[in-house]
């Protein structure tokens, strides 16, 4: 007999709290603030941090982050990996 059966049998109303849980930090969530750095990053440094590979992190930008609507771009300076 489930709990709600059990209380309603006698008359009693119960309510069940939720214990409040602090939002789950993705690496997803955690790729897409490295990438709203106004200094860049470079998909070496995305993949260290998040420990993918390098194709794992071009992977979650060309799907994932798409596919919320983002646009990412990249640069190459003169000296210096693309960012």
């Amino acid at each position: 007999m489930s709990r709600e059966k059990a209380t309603a049998d006698k008359g009693i109303k119960t309510t069940a709290r939720k214990k409040e849980t602090k939002p789950r930090v993705t690496k997803l969530g955690r790729l897409e603030a490295m990438l709203r750095k106004p200094e860049g990053v470079t998909i070496d440094q995305l993949g260290k941090t998040l420990d993918w590979q390098r194709h794992s992190v071009r992977g979650a930008i060309a799907g994932a982050l798409k596919k919320k609507g983002l646009s990412v771009t990249s640069e190459q300076p003169e000296i210096g990996p693309r960012i």
